[in-house]
């Protein structure tokens, strides 16, 4: 274990989580008289709302994905520490991470907690084995696999059923990441792989959209759900409302309907997009705060400043915070961060004391979702449109907020061949890509579904090993973790 130095007595901020809320947080600390320390999990910076452009091969990982120590390579008073947060002690102001087993202490004057949030299963998260959220990079990259790996099995497959179901795509949830997957998917099999299959036409392939409420984009209202409705029914979607999933397995979805009634969709390739639960990070905080609470998403239920009780130096800002009226977006989690560098920058000024902070007030800009090229909704205050002018306006605010020129400019060059042409320029997916997940799960005791991990991604029993080749068992052991009596291969 590893003690990180007290350094030279300058007030000591920690950053936990490199998303909106942790990059806007530490840039915004910037002239500040203290010293940063960010700690993430991951390498980079995350631009979510564009990770469904990653998995239908539109943009690349680079594009939406800069290495956080890049990004603040020019900021003094910021270093970047790779590791997972493991424990946080109110107490004794300490934020304990490990990396591959190293457990390091970094001490805190101020903590800003912008964790995020994961996929959320309603707590069915065996589903996760066979329909991959939308949160992170390799969700991206393996629902890119499945996807094009579905096309490559249906073109050598052998019977008319078995092709029907690899060319059934299914996504769960109609909120805005539902709604953009189901239309880049219907444009990736219409436009980009026409004509390029000798056995199938893979404007066949089915995609249909699965909503357990009874509208689509049901936070931005009637009148632009109905427009997305429409503009993806006219691509040749199929939404089908007020239909719970509740079962998934290797071979498709079981819905039941508002009239109670269940029936099966056979599907190979399905993505889950219909919830998010907060990190458990908000919980360890909440515990040990002498009166703060979690919503039901784990969310934690903030102080007016976005502190907990008791705790005026621990700020929760980003999808971890829970404030009526701020949702689950980029802005809030950029205001958020941005609200607790001012005050963390006003009282070290001496132009403020904890006491005399002003509440956190949001300011909504709006909302927006991209249905297929040249068409989206907008919701900007009570000003609601759609079609080409929204589909602009999504561009324009995406870009605005990539990090990074090189970003930027690459992105607008993609979208140009993209939207223009009928090609994409990240088609490659590999095997390993889709069953690199189930595989760890399985090897590490994490997997329900045990011997079936492989045959789960796909719907098929994994290639046998080549002569030679040793099994792969538990009983061959894994360095560092416990032994059982789990099969893998």
């Amino acid at each position: 274990m590893s003690t990180q130095p007290v350094g030279n007595g300058r007030h000591r901020v920690v950053v936990i989580g490199s998303g909106f809320g942790g990059l806007f947080g530490t840039k915004h600390l910037k002239r500040a008289d203290v010293d940063v320390t960010l700690i993430s999990k991951t390498t980079t910076h995350l631009f979510q709302p564009l990770l469904y452009q990653v998995a239908t091969g539109i943009l690349s990982v680079g594009e939406i994905a800069p290495a956080t120590r890049l990004v603040l390579r020019k900021q003094k008073n910021a270093r970047v520490l790779l590791g997972e947060v493991t424990e946080i002690d109110l107490a004794q102001r300490t934020v304990a991470s490990v990396l591959l087993g190293e457990k390091t202490v970094t001490p805190y004057d101020s903590l800003i907690l912008a964790t995020g949030a994961q996929q959320s299963y309603f707590g069915n998260d065996h589903f996760a084995t066979f329909a991959p959220g939308m949160k992170t990079i390799d969700d991206a990259l393996e629902l890119r696999g499945r996807i094009l790996g579905s096309f490559e099995q249906a073109e050598v497959t052998q019977t008319q059923e078995e092709r029907d179901r690899l060319l059934s795509f299914v996504v769960v949830g109609a909120g805005p990441t539902g709604v953009e997957l189901a239309g880049q998917i219907a444009e990736l099999a219409d436009r980009t792989l026409e004509g390029t299959f000798h056995n199938i036409d893979p404007r066949d392939a089915r995609v249909i959209l699965v909503e357990g409420a009874g509208a689509v984009l049901g936070p931005m209202g009637p009148k632009l759900g109905g427009k997305a409705q429409r503009r993806l029914e006219s691509m040749g979607v199929e939404i089908q409302l007020n239909a719970l999933v509740t079962d998934v397995d290797a071979h498709g979805v079981t819905v039941k309907d508002a009239d109670g009634t269940s029936r099966r969709i056979e599907s190979a390739c399905k993505v889950w997009s219909a919830g998010v639960q907060a990190s458990p990070l908000g919980k360890m905080v909440a515990d040990q705060s002498d009166g703060t609470e979690v919503d039901r998403a784990g969310r934690v239920v903030v102080e007016p400043d976005l502190t907990v009780k008791g705790h005026p130096n621990v700020f929760v800002v980003g999808d971890l915070m829970s404030v009526p009226g701020v949702p689950g977006q980029a802005q809030g989690a950029i205001q958020g961060a941005t609200y607790a560098a001012k005050q963390i920058r006003a009282e070290l000024a001496g132009k403020q004391t904890a006491q005399e902070r002003r509440p956190f007030s949001y300011f909504n800009k709006g909302s927006m979702a991209t249905i297929s090229r040249f068409s989206a909704v907008c919701q900007v205050g009570k000003l609601e449109f759609g079609g080409f002018i929204a589909w602009l306006a999504w561009l324009g605010l995406h870009l605005y907020y990539l990090v990074g020129y090189r970003s930027r400019i690459t992105t607008i060059i993609q979208w140009f061949v993209t939207f223009l042409g009928r090609t994409r320029g990240q088609m490659a997916a590999t095997e390993q890509w889709i069953f690199a997940r189930l595989a760890l799960e399985a090897v590490y005791g994490d997997s329900e579904e045990g011997e079936e991990f492989v045959r789960g991604a796909a719907g098929r029993r994994p290639p046998a090993p080549s002569p030679g080749t040793p099994a792969v068992t538990a009983e061959a052991g894994l360095p560092g973790k416990p032994g059982g009596d789990r099969k893998v291969g």
